[in-house]
């Protein structure tokens, strides 16, 4: 059993140093739109894997190598390792990661439905080639899966063809901030989609 921290878009009280220790997570999951010295705080505090994907709020993560590998070491944030279109391996979980959300202005972290296919069928061809996956991490929802009507909420076509073919454990979001109202999991197959906003203690 996996214990993990997934954390989006807002900084919670509880996950500071005494808070976040006593929790005793094995792994920690971004799913974007929070401070990249807040993820470095975590890497440094906890002393585990931190993995994330970028939100439609996040900046521009410039520096890959030229092999289309992992960023460039020099490029923020420092101690976590980025899965936006890749599957990575961390504390014994294989990782699916799809950042950004539907595009509603000029963001770097924003796409078309139609590029986010594009985005979803070569996440799809690398975590084929890679086995089987635990968790999809991504910033927006699905569309009709527990995001909103209005454009810069709204949910990606694409992910319910990953959840058909991939069928994670968990899918893990951020994006639609509940507003003191939380979210409640939704089901899809056996995967459990869940939305992490502000953090959420998970079991996998």
């Amino acid at each position: 059993m996996v214990r993990i921290l997934a954390v989006a878009d807002e900084i919670a009280p509880q996950v500071d140093d005494i808070g976040v220790r006593s929790m005793r997570p094995d792994l920690v999951l971004a799913a974007g739109d929070l401070p990249w010295d807040y993820l470095e705080f975590l890497a440094s505090c906890l002393d585990v894997p931190v993995v994330f994907v970028p939100g439609n709020h996040d900046p521009a993560i410039a520096g890959r190598s030229a092999w289309g590998g992992p960023p460039l070491e020099g490029t923020r944030p420092h101690g976590a390792v980025n899965a936006d279109e890749r599957v990575v391996e961390a504390a014994g979980l294989r990782i699916a990661g799809l950042g950004g959300s539907v595009r509603y202005n000029r963001g770097p972290h924003q796409y078309t439905q139609r590029e986010y296919g594009r985005r979803a069928r070569r996440l799809l061809r690398r975590a084929r080639r890679s086995g089987p996956v635990d968790v999809l991490l991504t910033h927006a929802p699905p569309r009709g899966l527990g995001d909103e009507d209005d454009p810069t909420h709204v949910g990606v076509e694409a992910m319910h063809g990953l959840l058909t073919d991939l069928e994670p454990r968990w899918h893990v979001h951020g994006h639609i901030h509940p507003h003191g109202f939380p979210r409640a999991d939704r089901q899809v197959g056996d995967t459990t989609i869940t939305n992490v906003i502000p953090y959420r203690l998970l079991e996998v």
